[in-house]
């Protein structure tokens, strides 16, 4: 089938790609906040400090070369999950920068994926956060 001879290209307008443009930076600032409170929710339970986890590492080397087969394993396995959880200890996540970017793009990124104050608040965005952002109760 022939193409119509009236078809034109169609571009975007410079406008139309600073939107785009916005609304990515939007739900990357958006994302970056949401994932930080995520990773820096507190956990159920007393926290271990790096310092308790190494010297239980120490104990557990000491008591490998005394310990029956079976009591190995165990002490082995502990070793094991205490290496991985010091290896894998969060960087710091700079909290504050990514709550003011968030700040920043929050009121404009509500109004255009219309997300209310009470979608925000139910996966863990605090109040005055929101109220900084200008992101009202009754959205």
């Amino acid at each position: 089938m022939a193409p119509k001879k009236n078809e034109t290209k169609r571009t975007m307008t410079p406008e139309h790609k600073a939107a785009l443009a916005a609304g990515r930076e939007q739900g990357r600032a958006v994302k970056a906040y949401l994932e930080g409170l995520a990773a820096t929710k507190p956990k159920r339970g007393r926290r271990r400090s790096t310092e308790s986890m190494v010297a239980r590492i120490a104990e557990i080397e000491d008591a490998l070369a005394t310990a029956d087969p079976f009591k190995q394993l165990q002490l082995t396995q502990e070793h094991i999950d205490l290496t991985e959880k010091l290896s894998a200890e969060d960087p710091t996540i700079d909290i504050a920068q990514l709550e003011a970017d968030f700040i920043r793009v929050a009121k404009a990124y509500s109004e255009n994926k219309k997300i209310s104050y009470a979608a925000f608040r139910s996966v863990g965005v605090p109040a005055d956060v929101l109220k900084k952002a200008g992101i009202p109760r009754s959205s």
